[in-house]
């Protein structure tokens, strides 16, 4: 069993207009697990109860093996890094430098050239006041100084918003490079579908407040298929197809199928007697979409 660098049990957070969970959710150590949801799904609210700046209604989070909110905190929340979606605007007035040198006494690990190194491979001013910098140079200086004391949880917040295409590929290559020490964890909430192709290894999807499920990500997107079938003069029953999510004629006797159990459905197409023209895996914005109709409908 995987050791678990984050533990969610029964949490619910209640507002006038909006409730999330409960939720139940374990997050393994040593991976980049990617949360996954509509905007207003819950995802930055479960980040502000991971770290206490928020208060649940019932249930309890642990990170890094310590409860949340459980006594003096500042020991374990030397060991983890923090992107919030939006920026501070109390902060606006103060340099980057003079955050940095206020931040840098609560962690032990700070390493000052590491920080330097991010500055100058985001291209960063830490000089300017920080309601001076733009969106994008904001978000490289906070992702700089969340990295700096090499944080064995690192805590993502929507990470490129308002970065631009070469921000953001250098940002890929240091969470790769964060990741290759082999015991660090990346948990971020994102809704570009190309970064967590690259970087996450599991995805939770979380819509309207509910936590659907965590997959790991490969085996996701291998289950998750488009079939396009011819099945003759044969009268199938394709609700009965392993893992069906919809289909529709697609012109003759062919029919376009969506599966979330492609290698089953397989089997029971051959057995069937029905000819598999072709597939294709469905992107991750498409099974969202599939899994969010799907809430929807049991809600």
């Amino acid at each position: 069993m995987m050791e678990a660098v984050v533990t969610i049990e029964g949490l619910v957070q209640r507002r006038a207009h909006f409730q999330l969970g409960p939720v139940e959710l374990t997050v393994p150590a040593g991976y980049v697990t990617a949360i996954v949801g509509p905007n207003g799904s819950g995802k930055s609210s479960l980040f502000r109860l991971m770290l206490g700046l928020a208060r649940p209604d019932a249930g309890r989070v642990s990170l890094l093996g310590r409860r949340v909110g459980d006594g003096d905190e500042t020991a374990y929340k030397a060991r983890i890094g923090y992107v919030p979606e939006e920026a501070i605007d109390l902060e606006d007035k103060i340099t980057g430098d003079a955050k940095a040198a206020f931040v840098r006494p609560w962690y032990p690990d700070w390493d000052v050239n590491y920080y330097r190194e991010l500055l100058r491979r985001f291209e960063v001013d830490a000089g300017l006041r920080l309601g001076k910098m733009s969106k994008g140079m904001r978000r490289k200086f906070d992702l700089s100084l969340a990295l700096a004391h090499h944080p064995e949880l690192l805590l993502l917040d929507e990470p490129s918003s308002g970065l631009d295409p070469i921000a953001w590929k250098t940002m890929i290559d240091v969470l790769h490079r964060y990741m290759e020490q082999g015991d660090r964890t990346i948990v971020m909430a994102s809704h570009i579908v190309d970064e967590v192709r690259r970087l996450a290894d599991y995805i939770v999807f979380v819509v309207h407040g509910r936590v659907l499920g965590m997959y790991e990500k490969d085996a996701l997107l291998d289950s998750w298929q488009t079939m396009y079938v011819d099945a003759g003069e044969r009268a199938l029953d394709w609700k009965a197809l392993p893992g069906f999510r919809g289909g529709e004629p697609a012109g003759g006797t062919t029919y376009r199928i969506v599966t979330e159990s492609a290698q089953a459905a397989e089997r029971w197409l051959a057995e069937a007697g029905a000819a598999l023209v072709s597939k294709r895996k469905l992107e991750l914005d498409d099974i969202l979409i599939h899994l969010t109709e799907h809430a929807r409908g049991v809600m």
